[in-house]
C-alpha cells in the first residue's frame, strides 16, 4: 500500500489535503506542478489526487501535473464565495466538500485554513508519511538530481580553474590586474549554473579565518596559502530538485594544521562512504566519523566536527534522512550527502561534501570532482 494511503487509513481520515505553491516541497512532490500561486491538493485513499487551480492555469495543470486538474469553479469555490467572503472559511468549505469527511493534513498547512477546516471536519496532522515517501527517491527523481549534480560539477570546476590561474601579490590572489574575490568566484559559478538551467543562492566561497565558521558565505579577496571552502547547492529550474557539493582548496602552501585536517576529513569521508548502506542508521555512521576524528585528536561538538555527517537531498536541499545524532535507518533509494568537516578558529576549516544514492549494494557517489587541497 502507498504510505500516504496507509497514513490516511491509520488516522481514520478519508483524504489528504494540502495548500500552497510549488515552493512548498510537499506540494511540488505531490503534483510535479510548478506555480508561484497557492493551489489546493486533495487525495482520497486509493484514488488519484486532485489539484485545484485558477481557470487560467487549468489547461497547463492538466498537461503538467501528475494530479487531476480542476478549476476553482469546478471545485465549487466560486459559488461558495458568493455566500462566504472570508477566504479561509471558503477554502475550508471547498476542501471539506472535496474530501467528504475527516482529513489528514501536512504540518505546514496555513493555521487559518487548518482552524476553519477543523470547524467542519475532524483534522489530523501527518507525522511523517509524506516525509518518508519523499526520502526514498524514484528512478526519475534520481535522474533529476544527477542532472543537477552534473551542472554543479561544472560550476565547481570553473571556480577551481579561476583560482588555479591566479598569481599571488603580497599574499593576495590576483587574476590578471585585479584581486580574485569571493564575490567574483561566486558570480562566475552562478553563470555556469544558469547556462545549465540551474540557479543557486548563498553559495559559499570563504577564505582563511572565514572557513572556521561553516556557513559564512565569504567576501573580499582570496588569499595565498589559506584554505578556501567552496560550497554550492543549486536547484534545477525545471524540476525543482537540488544537489550539493563542497570542496576545500588552497592556492599555495597550506599550513601543516590545515593539511592534516584535510587528510583526516578525506579519510572520514571515505570511511563514511563505505558504511552508508540500507539498514544502517544515520546515527551510527555519524558516530563512526566522530570516533575516527577522536582517534586523530579532533573534538566533536563546539569545536572540530560541529555538524551532522550528512542529510537527504531532493526538492529541499536539507531533508530526510539525517546522518547525525538521532538519525534513523537508511534505505535504498535515499539520496544523501557525505560531508565531514573540521573547524578551528585561528586555523580555519576544511569540509568535503559528496552526494550519492544508497543502493542495496552500498553508496554510489555522484560527485565527479576529485578532492585535492593544493591547486
Amino acid at each position: 500500500m502507498d504510505p500516504l494511503d496507509d497514513a490516511i487509513l491509520r488516522s481514520r481520515t478519508v483524504a489528504f489535503a494540502a495548500y500552497g505553491s510549488s515552493e512548498i516541497a510537499d506540494m511540488r512532490y505531490l503534483t510535479r506542478f510548478s506555480t508561484t500561486d497557492p493551489v489546493v491538493y486533495v487525495r482520497k485513499a486509493g484514488e488519484q489526487g486532485v489539484i485545484v487551480v485558477s481557470q487560467m492555469e487549468c489547461e497547463r495543470a492538466a498537461r503538467e501535473s501528475t494530479a487531476a486538474a480542476m478549476s476553482r469553479a469546478q471545485a465549487g469555490l466560486l459559488d461558495i464565495l458568493k455566500e462566504e467572503k472570508d477566504r479561509w472559511k471558503a477554502h475550508a468549505r471547498m476542501v471539506a466538500g472535496l474530501a467528504g469527511g475527516p482529513v489528514l493534513v501536512p504540518p505546514h498547512i496555513p493555521y487559518a485554513l487548518g482552524r476553519e477546516l477543523a470547524a467542519l471536519v475532524r483534522v489530523e496532522v501527518d507525522r511523517g508519511a509524506l516525509e518518508g515517501m519523499r526520502a526514498v527517491k524514484s528512478g526519475w527523481e534520481v535522474e533529476q538530481i544527477r542532472a543537477v549534480q552534473s551542472a554543479t560539477g561544472k560550476a565547481m570546476e570553473h571556480a577551481l580553474a579561476l583560482i588555479t590561474r591566479t598569481r599571488a601579490r603580497k599574499g593576495v590572489l590576483y587574476l590578471g590586474a585585479v584581486p580574485l574575490t569571493s564575490e567574483r568566484v561566486r558570480s562566475a559559478m552562478h553563470r555556469v549554473l544558469l547556462d545549465h538551467g540551474c540557479t543557486a543562492a548563498e553559495t559559499i566561497v570563504a577564505c582563511a579565518e572565514e572557513t572556521a565558521v561553516p556557513h559564512v558565505t565569504g567576501s573580499g579577496p582570496l588569499h595565498e596559502d589559506q584554505p578556501i571552502v567552496i560550497d554550492v547547492f543549486p536547484r534545477d529550474q525545471r524540476s525543482g530538485y537540488y544537489s550539493d557539493m563542497t570542496r576545500t582548496v588552497c592556492r599555495g602552501e597550506p599550513s601543516p594544521e590545515v593539511s592534516e585536517m584535510f587528510d583526516a576529513v578525506l579519510e572520514a569521508q571515505v570511511l563514511a562512504a563505505s558504511r552508508i548502506r540500507p539498514g544502517v542508521s544515520g546515527a551510527d555512521v555519524h558516530q563512526e566519523v566522530v570516533d575516527l576524528f577522536t582517534s586523530k585528536g579532533y573534538e566533536s561538538g563546539s569545536r572540530g566536527f560541529i555538524h551532522n555527517l550528512g542529510h537527504g537531498v531532493g526538492l529541499e536541499v536539507h531533508e530526510s534522512p539525517s546522518l547525525g545524532p538521532g538519525g534513523g535507518l537508511l534505505s535504498a533509494g535515499n539520496v544523501v550527502t557525505n560531508e565531514p568537516g573540521l573547524y578551528y578558529p585561528g586555523t580555519g576549516g576544511v569540509r568535503l561534501e559528496n552526494i550519492g544514492l544508497i543502493r542495496d549494494s552500498g553508496f554510489e557517489t555522484f560527485s565527479g570532482v576529485p578532492p585535492a587541497l593544493v591547486l
